[in-house]
């Protein structure tokens, strides 16, 4: 698997969740998932699921597809 990219998704999602000024439990909360795996998450450690990236973008009010197109642009491929 291409660490690479959880670490550009883990970036992009911290990026988001910190210009909302949301704590890591906060968007925990919002996205009904544990702070722990959100923690994983930004730091590139979880193989995110289809389900979860739907989760973060809902509770970052955010498209799926602009979430993934900031990921593109993290230039770390």
């Amino acid at each position: 698997m291409n660490s690479n990219i959880l670490s550009a998704y883990g970036s992009t999602i911290r990026k988001y969740r910190l210009s909302r000024n949301v704590s890591q439990e906060g968007f925990a909360d919002l996205c009904g998932l544990h702070r722990t795996y959100i923690s994983d998450v930004e730091l590139g450690k979880r193989n995110v699921s289809l389900a979860n990236i739907e989760k973060m973008a809902k509770a970052l009010d955010i498209r799926i597809s602009e979430l993934f197109k900031e990921v593109e642009d993290n230039d770390c491929f």
